[in-house]
């Protein structure tokens, strides 16, 4: 048995201890790079990416790769022109480990350290800023797989096993709330009551103190769970469970989302009461989906819900719960930048949805995660046949929703005339619908592309209704689209200091929740960091960069991370633009095109 391990300081490990490291930090850049690679790298491109200052930069790639051989033993072959690396049986890698959703993630709880730990090729510099980002990608990895086994575990009734994965996810990404709120959550179902209230003090004053933010109502009534049980206590009051169930649904609907929830809360006690698993399914995703999509804050709980009713559907054989409480789990990922696990739940979703229905809103999902992720065309065709579905199932809502996310793709691809076709039908839709609490979305991209087509007067119309209506819905994602687009409107009249303004008011607007959409967090940020630069103030931009750059490797947002580069590139750092382009070469936009090239 052989164990490569990639995170930490690298190692290599046999049935009898340490086997002999490869010699050379280039050794272990290269082996790194290799089993990371989506495809099969080539040889001219990975000896100019480590060697370009070698006198035979192919030479010394043939050397390394030889090097490796004999240190690995036998335990990983390269061979070809793209290099092919396959392992030998026995031999697992960490890094596969973490990404392969089916390994036993007990093997990541001793992980510690960055990917590559102590490597750095200052001579390489497209090396170092690919290192970068793809260490804030693993990361993000090992935080995603520790976050769902802990949430599984508790699901299950498994708190004290599940406090060590918590544990994990807060040394992965102390500045996140929500992994504070599943350890509080886990150490108070466990039992540990006075370790979750001092963690609940640890996660507020590390948020104050770094951050300078106060923690949500929802870090610490995760203390207030009962022993044994994953769900806030119930409140008084008992009724039958589907009367409960339909009040609850009825409630957050009228927009009294308080109500709602209580009422969903006594529809799963009631229904657990009933000893009816199924009954408890269904109230348990309506539950979860209520807590994930109509109040803020609240996405921590509504996943350890819906990991209930997913177990408890499997039970009972309902595939079509099933198939709602992974999709929905699915977008709680999606928004998070939890790419990985976001494909893994919606893929399971799709294989259980059995209407036209289900599958239009899971096919919306995965378009949406594909695009956030910069996979356009990916995107686009699941967003056609999410429409085409929705359609059939006579659901304008969810087609409404996804014509606007395939819209939002057209415009990011700058397409700007399939946009305007797309948002407009959207538009209409939710206008159709009176769906209200939506229509800030499609408005504020509409603006946009009358933005983009010099249509200022248009454009100042619709964007500023969208503001007006995503502060009176209160919805964190619409204020900030909305109040970014109004920092480009100010931009192209002149205004610059009220852009300004706008850029940051939509900054903090889009990020004043735990469980906030971190793509319309990273895209305020690429454009609040455009226009200082564009104005010539480095000072303002440098910490608005360092930001994007690390949130958009974290999240997997390809596209914005190659932004990131440009605008380090025309801050001066000029090794950035080649990272850029070698960054860019696998995303499909032609507007990213004329960007780099202006550069």
């Amino acid at each position: 048995m052989t164990v490569i391990r990639l995170l930490g300081p690298p190692a290599v490990e046999g049935d009898g201890g340490r086997l002999r490291a490869p010699r050379g930090r280039k050794a272990w850049a290269l082996l790194g790079y290799l089993l990371l690679a989506e495809r099969p790298p080539g040889r001219r491109h990975v000896s100019e990416l480590l060697f370009a200052d070698a006198d035979d930069p192919l030479g010394a790639l043939r050397w390394t790769l030889a090097e490796l051989r004999r240190a690995l033993e036998g335990a990983v072959a390269f061979a070809g022109d793209p290099i092919v690396t396959t392992l030998a049986e026995g031999v697992t890698v960490d890094l596969r480990t973490a990404v392969d959703e089916s390994a036993d993630p007990r093997a990541l709880l001793d992980t510690g350290g960055e990917l590559l730990e102590g490597v750095s090729l200052m001579s390489c510099l497209e090396f170092e800023s690919w290192l970068l980002v793809a260490r804030h990608r693993m990361s993000a990895v090992v935080e995603a797989r520790m976050r769902q086994a802990a949430v599984g575990l508790l699901s299950t009734g498994r708190a004290a096993e599940a406090v060590g994965y918590a544990q994990r996810a807060v040394a992965a990404n102390p500045l996140e709330e929500g992994n504070h709120e599943l350890l509080v959550r886990s150490l108070a179902v466990a039992g540990d009551r006075e370790a979750a209230r001092r963690q609940i003090a640890v996660g507020e004053d590390l948020l104050r103190r770094e951050l300078g933010v106060t923690a949500s109502p929802a870090l610490r009534e995760a203390a207030s769970v009962a022993g044994g049980s994953s769900m806030v206590s119930p409140l008084g009051g008992r009724a039958a469970a589907l009367s409960q169930l339909d009040a609850g649904r009825a409630a957050i609907v009228a927009g009294a989302v308080d109500a709602g929830l209580q009422c969903l809360r006594r529809a799963v006690l009631e229904a657990e009461r009933c000893g009816d698993p199924q009954l408890q399914a269904r109230a348990l995703t309506t539950l979860g989906g209520a807590l994930v999509h109509a109040v803020r804050g609240r996405d921590e709980e509504g996943a350890v819900v819906l990991h209930e009713a997913i177990q408890l559907a499997t039970r009972a054989g309902d595939r079509g719960i099933a198939a709602t409480a992974h999709r929905q789990l699915g977008f709680i990922d999606v928004q998070a930048g939890r790419r990985a696990t976001a494909d893994v739940w919606l893929a399971r979703a799709e294989e259980l949805a059995e209407d036209d229905g289900e599958l239009a809103a899971v096919l919306g999902s995965r378009g949406m995660n594909s695009s956030d992720r910069g996979d356009y065309p990916a995107a686009i065709r699941y967003l056609h046949e999410s429409v085409e579905r929705a359609v059939r199932a006579g659901d304008r809502r969810q087609e409404g929703w996804s014509v606007s996310v395939l819209g939002r793709a057209h415009l990011l691809r700058g397409e700007r005339g399939q946009a305007a076709v797309a948002l407009g039908r959207s538009l209409d839709l939710v206008r159709a619908e009176r769906w209200v609490a939506f229509m800030p979305w499609p408005m504020a991209f509409l603006g946009e592309v009358d933005l983009q087509g010099g249509q200022v007067d248009a454009a100042a119309d619709g964007l500023e209704q969208a503001w007006e209506l995503a502060c009176q819905v209160g919805d964190p994602c619409w204020e900030g689209v909305s109040g970014r687009a109004l920092g480009l409107l100010s931009t192209v009249r002149g205004d610059h200091e009220g852009a300004w303004r706008w850029f940051g008011e939509a900054t903090a607007r889009s990020t004043r929740f735990s469980d906030r959409y971190q793509w319309v967090r990273g895209h305020v940020l690429d454009a609040a960091a455009a226009a200082a630069i564009a104005r010539g103030d480095p000072d303002r931009a440098r910490p608005i960069v360092a930001t994007l750059a690390q949130l958009a490797a974290r999240t997997d947002m390809r596209e914005l991370v190659v932004r990131a580069h440009v605008h380090r590139y025309r801050m001066g750092d000029r090794a950035a633009l080649a990272a850029a382009r070698l960054l860019a070469a696998d995303i499909d936009n032609p507007a990213l095109s004329p960007l780099l090239a202006a550069h």
